[in-house]
């Protein structure tokens, strides 16, 4: 680089000069000088140049060499959204490359260009194919295997290609799924090995089909899953490889090339087999082999006396035997503890966000500051449950968080989470001294939690002890927020009061929300609308919040306004989506996110269709309106009178009691009569 500058300075110089003799100037003794001089700068980095590209490019062809393939080699492929199968991949090529004497790749699927030949060469090669894939969104594969199940799925039903075609290729297959997506459970681990069988490749293992949800798995996750798969597939790569067994064979040793099994229960991948049909659990006997071997080439055949034992150990949705499972696996501690969560016990969890630290720092705060007068830097924002029942495109973790219907995991109590949250956010708060631009009054300040943001991410409200822990924050002085997605109405009524009740609110017709919330439950729009009802009846301070993504719900006016008057809040937060980068999690980008002027003419027109509310407060900078219901507000004209109002009210009612200003709104709710009627007053 530096030789290229240095000739493009002489030959620069060297053609002004040349311009400037025959543009007829007076010559010198100067230009006779520097004319030579200039010349021979020029030859000297010019042929200096021209080595340095000779020199470099044996080095860059030789860098690009192709690795030839050695017979009976490993070759690693994965396709990954969250990073899971990536990580068990890598894993898997550290341990092989160490204790194998095989050749040992790998290879992201982003990185094979023509599936076709790649099988092929593996299969000439007599090669072993380990395949990492997720099952993601509707039984989908990650965007970069999509080429490999399609051709794939072509060739097993394409009459020209031969039935032989992999017959020299072994493989095993490490799927990554979620049971609580019921049938499409690793419904792409099934149909790859499904579709490999079928052209003659040969099963080193039985395909698993490691569960996510550690409340259901028997490993504990997928985690447990791996760790139970990678040791006998070491085992298997040490032995010599076997012959392609034959189910009607009665003297057949070898493992069932029918069976699959995630070792809680098998599934038959036959010739005519729908994908789409229920998974039959396979009858075994006591002699069946770990993998699941098959007996006399029948399946149907049972002792009586096992009968009892069969039932309970072979449904597919059977609890587990023995205490309750940690919520957290080490892979999902790993990923929230880089993202910054001071995890707490088994499920819970705290964080500073960044208008914290801006208050800190005497800059402004959040919109909950401008909104409710919350000071950011004495809110602590935290979560009981770090598991949801929605999968949101938007959610700003990526779905590194646990996902989950109902609560089955270890259980921490109110006392340890609420101590546990306070603890860990103070010593966040306590990093701070000393740092540059940190106001000590602030700082001072911060030490004294006032507020608690029961958000973060997942569902607090699935967690069991979840009155407990706001009597808790109550007693120590620090107002509550919570915030629930809308798909538990159960809890929603039996949830005490808290200071202010969210929901979020993120569509407004049933396909839409199933395409933003990726929900869980399958009657998800039905317990939207009961959640919607109940918070009605609750008889405190509620919120609708609502999250404009364009190109998904910006549309939705006459249909937000029916379910407005559904559950008729006391206040409509209404906000443009956040992009939180890219993410294979989800497909949104910057052309999702409304303008500022968008989210206000959307909130005009909601406005319009609904009268009596009206925009009480604004806050810009976080793309974000407050709407006010104001039926039953007393008008005050007077802030002096307004004072007197608030001062009256502390010293009649003899009861702990909440301020809020919202915009020119004052909201007044007694702690302890939460369930009582509320008193609003505009100045």
């Amino acid at each position: 680089m530096t030789v290229d500058l240095y000739l493009l300075t002489a030959g620069s110089a060297l053609t002004g000069l040349i311009f400037y003799y025959f543009g007829g100037a007076e010559w010198t003794f100067w230009h006779l000088f520097t004319v030579p001089l200039f010349t021979l700068v020029f030859v000297i980095f010019s042929s200096l140049s021209v080595i340095k590209r000779f020199k470099s490019s044996p080095k860059s062809a030789s860098s690009k060499k192709i690795i030839p393939l050695e017979n009976n080699g490993v070759t690693i492929v994965f396709g990954s959204v969250k990073g899971n199968s990536r990580t068990f991949a890598q894993s898997t090529y550290d341990k092989l490359s160490k204790d194998l004497n095989r050749q040992v790749i790998i290879q992201d699927f982003n990185d094979v260009t023509d599936p076709e030949e790649f099988l092929q060469t593996q299969a000439k090669n007599q090669r072993t194919l380990l395949v990492f894939i997720p099952t993601y969104e509707d039984a989908t594969p990650p965007p970069s295997a999509k080429w490999f199940l399609l051709h794939l799925q072509e060739a097993a039903t394409d009459f020209r290609v031969s039935k032989g075609e992999l017959e020299k290729l072994t493989y095993a297959i490490f799927g990554c799924g979620n049971s609580l997506y019921f049938e499409n459970f690793n419904k792409v681990g099934k149909e790859v090995d499904r579709c490999l069988s079928e052209l003659g490749a040969k099963r080193l293992l039985p395909t698993e089909l490691a569960d996510e949800n550690t409340a259901k798995s028997i490993y504990g996750g997928q985690e447990g899953h791996y760790s139970k798969w990678s040791s006998k597939l070491k085992s298997a790569l040490e032995t010599p490889k076997t012959e392609k067994c034959d189910c009607s064979n009665d003297t057949s040793t070898t493992t069932c090339c029918k069976t699959v099994t995630n070792g809680d229960h098998s599934i038959k991948n036959d010739d005519n087999n729908n994908d789409d049909d229920e998974e039959e659990p396979r009858i075994e006997s006591d002699d069946d082999d770990e993998a699941g071997g098959c007996k006399d080439g029948n399946d149907d055949i049972i002792d009586l006396e096992d009968m009892g034992e069969y039932m309970e150990n072979s449904s597919p949705t059977k609890t587990p035997k023995g205490p309750p499972k940690e919520m957290v696996t080490p892979l999902i501690r790993k990923s929230l503890e880089k993202q910054g969560y001071k995890l707490i016990g088994s499920h819970s969890g705290v964080k500073l966000c960044r208008w914290t630290k801006s208050m800190l720092r005497g800059r402004g705060g959040c919109y909950k500051h401008t909104f409710y007068g919350i000071e950011s830097h004495r809110c602590m924002e935290t979560t009981p449950s770090l598991a949801c029942a929605n999968k949101c495109v938007f959610c700003w973790r990526h779905h590194s968080n646990p996902v989950g219907t109902s609560w089955q995991w270890k259980t921490d109590d109110a006392k340890t989470v609420t101590q546990g949250a306070i603890d860990n956010h103070y010593k966040m708060i306590n990093t701070f001294k000393g740092v540059p631009g940190v106001l000590p009054a602030r700082l001072a300040e911060g030490m004294k939690i006032r507020h608690c943001a029961l958000s973060l991410v997942g569902e607090p409200i699935m967690y069991p002890h979840i009155n407990e822990l706001i009597e808790i924050l109550h007693s120590k002085q620090i107002s509550s927020f919570l915030v629930t997605n809308a798909q538990f109405p159960d809890e929603i009524k039996t949830l005490q009061p808290v200071t202010q009740l969210y929901v979020s609110v993120d569509a407004a017709t049933k396909e839409s929300l199933k395409k933003i919330d990726r929900p869980l439950f399958r009657d998800f729009w039905e317990r939207f609308l009961a959640c919607l009802r109940a918070l009605k009846d609750k008889g405190q301070r509620t919120v609708y919040r609502l999250t404009l993504v364009k190109g998904f719900n910006t549309e939705e006016i006459e249909q937000y306004a029916k379910l407005v008057e559904l559950g008729d809040p006391d206040f409509i937060e209404v906000k443009g989506v956040t992009y939180c980068g890219d993410s294979g999690a989800s497909s949104l980008t910057m052309a999702n996110v409304p303008w500022h002027e968008e989210v206000v003419t959307f909130v005009q027109a909601l406005c319009e269709r609904l009268p009596q509310y009206e925009v009480a407060c604004e806050h810009e900078h976080s793309n974000c309106l407050l709407l006010a219901n104001t039926v039953d507000v007393i008008n005050i004209h007077s802030m002096e009178l307004k004072v007197i109002v608030v001062w009256k009210l502390h010293q009649v009612l003899h009861v702990q009691i909440n301020v809020f200003f919202a915009g020119d709104i004052i909201q007044i709710q007694s702690v302890h009569h939460g369930n009582g009627k509320q008193m609003m007053l505009k100045l």
